[in-house]
């Protein structure tokens, strides 16, 4: 492996080289400034890519564009708001790929999430979007809630919970999504004894395999491909045969659990899916449906869990906020006696702003990109994109833009206040993503958040520390650190 390693290193090394040699005024012809060697600095400076982003689109405050290279991949980071529209709404035709590669036996991969073919893509997202209606997340509530509380035992009952405050915030929210998907196990006594959590963590954990796999992809398609890679491929058998083993004992089922299983068997009963736009048909497999299910853990175990961490971190620090916070909670369970309701979490504004505030400051997705499709013009500067051309749009480096959140290293959750949050401009917080692949499970997302740190903020405070990372874990996409730790207080009985 440390052969193979040093190996692919010195084929970075040359392609960089040989790229900026062929490519020394590539965007420079376009009248776009350009830097090189990303992908070096990411597979040697241990942090994350969005950090390295951020580096480039603070050393060019006047640029609407930063041209870069992703391996041999033209790309441009994207500074202009009006180009960030145009990329993620206006020109979509031109830009809805992810440019992510994935291989065609990459069964978990073919999800809402990572699909590239755009018809695919559509009816999927077409039939997986009523699940996150506020009907359904009402109807699903009971299933988180139940969740939550089983959350606040495990850290009353375990001294590892609160060692290792991460682990158990991750604990929480893939038990809250496999009983989302699954429905509860009625036979568990505490829903957090998840035999998904072990696959959950290894899926999205930043390691140097997982980033050597987005270099190749990104440098050596080709290779990629020819070595038929997979993102997720350990963890097909487990899950797929779950989800089989589960659609199978719950056809014959009347009782409705208002979880993900419900909706897959209604898509299976109403047969091929078919968009009425443009005819495409799709098989609602076993396989399929599988992905989907695949989708929720790694869209939201890793960035909800890091949501609520930064959340509690940063409460630590600003115990003003925290003793607000702390307030409103408790009117709201005081008020319901503790017979929590979605309505109930839905009245705690100020927890909305904390989580909004914690999400700029903090975007646990911090950049995305889009593959163009087609020849297209970037409106502001008119710069040419060509098909295969990469578009980065750098959520952190825009979430600690003084232009857009002044003084961006302050916690301040009134940014987010009735009266402030509609000043902030449109594409420049983009905790979600935006436009027609924004984040299908936005809203499942925020409640599962609010919902514990509701219960956990009822049942303790925090210990007052000061949070200030130096830089995060090397992630081509995150911004995470697991290991960073804040201090439990228990409030007493209620």
């Amino acid at each position: 492996m440390l052969l193979i390693a040093s190996l692919l290193l010195s084929a970075i090394l040359l392609i960089i080289l040989r790229c900026m040699i062929m490519y020394k005024n590539f965007w420079r012809k376009r009248n776009v400034p350009q830097e090189h060697g990303v992908i070096w600095k990411f597979m040697t400076e241990n942090k994350s890519l969005s950090e390295i982003y951020k580096g480039i689109y603070d050393a060019y405050p006047k640029e609407d564009n930063v041209g870069i290279f992703l391996g041999s991949k033209p790309a441009i980071i994207i500074r202009n708001l009006e180009n960030l529209q145009a990329v993620l709404q206006g020109d979509f035709q031109s830009f809805y790929s992810r440019g992510i590669v994935i291989n065609s036996n990459d069964l978990l991969a073919d999800n809402v999430l990572f699909m590239d073919d755009y018809n695919r893509w559509r009816i999927v997202r077409q039939k997986l979007s009523p699940v996150f209606t506020s009907r359904k997340l009402k109807n699903m509530f009971y299933i988180l809630e139940r969740c939550a509380q089983d959350f606040v035992k495990l850290i009353e009952n375990s001294q590892q919970a609160k060692d290792k405050p991460f682990i158990a915030l991750y604990t929480y929210t893939t038990a809250s999504i496999a009983a989302a998907v699954f429905g509860i196990d009625t036979h568990s006594k505490n829903t957090m004894d998840s035999p998904f959590l072990e696959m959950a963590w290894k899926s999205l954990k930043p390691t140097f395999l997982t980033n050597l796999k987005f270099t190749i992809s990104n440098m050596f398609p080709k290779l990629y491909n020819l070595l038929k890679l997979k993102i997720f491929g350990e963890h097909e058998e487990f899950f797929i045969n779950v989800v089989k083993r589960v659609l199978k004992a719950r056809r014959n089922e009347l009782e409705k659990r208002h979880d993900f299983i419900d909706t897959c068997i209604e898509l299976q009963k109403e047969g091929v899916m078919q968009d009425s736009s443009t005819g495409f048909t799709l098989d609602p497999s076993d396989e399929l449906m599988a992905a989907q299910a695949f989708f929720f853990f790694i869209a939201g175990a890793d960035t909800s869990a890091q949501t609520m961490l930064f959340v509690l971190l940063e409460l630590s620090g600003n115990p003003g906020v925290l003793q607000k916070l702390h307030k409103e909670i408790d009117n709201v369970f005081d008020q319901c006696k503790e017979k929590v309701t979605f309505d109930n979490i839905e009245t705690m504004k100020y927890l909305d702003m904390v989580m909004n505030e914690s999400m700029r400051k903090y975007p646990t997705i911090g950049s995305v990109q889009r593959r163009c499709t087609r020849q297209t013009m970037l409106p502001v500067g008119q710069v040419k994109m060509e098909k295969d051309e990469i578009a980065v749009i750098p959520i952190y480096a825009l979430h600690r833009d003084e232009r857009y959140f002044p003084n961006p290293d302050l916690f301040d959750p009134e940014r987010f206040s009735p009266e402030n949050s509609s000043k902030i401009l449109k594409f420049s917080y983009l905790p979600f993503g935006e436009g027609n692949r924004v984040c299908l499970g936005e809203r499942f997302a925020r409640l599962q958040v609010k919902v514990g740190l509701a219960w956990l903020l009822r049942r303790y405070t925090l210990k007052e520390q000061v949070y200030n990372p130096k830089h995060f874990e090397p992630s081509s996409f995150s911004i995470r650190e697991t290991n960073a730790r804040f201090d439990l207080i228990a409030r007493g009985k209620f």
